[in-house]
């Protein structure tokens, strides 16, 4: 099973650059360990905060969040993914996108939970 949210957005005229600063502050500002990297196709941003994944998950699993699309028509999509070391390095390889949600057993689909109530609902207000 994947668990991943997926929110879109259309009409909010959003600079997908600035969004993925603001976000990246955002977890930063909470504590989390990020990183983010531009695939062929949108912007990666992991993160990762070491009391709640290393207790529940893994410390190689880290929640990544993608955003696709154009300021009047993006998406955003929310999972639980692989920490990968150099994300800068990683993102120009297409072998990315295949990794970059996992299947996940059921403690990480608690975890998700809270990042659908907490995360999702904070780029929301972000997004405006």
């Amino acid at each position: 099973m994947v668990a991943e949210k997926v929110m879109h957005f259309q009409g909010k005229n959003k600079d997908l650059d600035q969004l993925a600063q603001q976000i990246v502050q955002q977890l930063q500002s909470e504590g989390y360990k990020t990183q983010l990297g531009k695939p062929p196709v949108g912007i990666v941003i992991q993160a990762q905060k070491a009391g709640i994944l290393r207790d529940i998950i893994t410390a190689e699993r880290a929640f990544t969040i993608m955003i696709t699309g154009d300021p009047n028509d993006f998406t955003v999509h929310i999972g639980i993914g692989k920490w990968i070391q150099n994300l800068a390095v990683a993102a120009a390889e297409a072998i990315l996108l295949t990794w970059l949600f996992l299947v996940v057993d059921v403690p990480e689909m608690l975890w998700t939970v809270h990042v659908e109530n907490g995360i999702g609902k904070e780029i929301s207000q972000i997004v405006g």
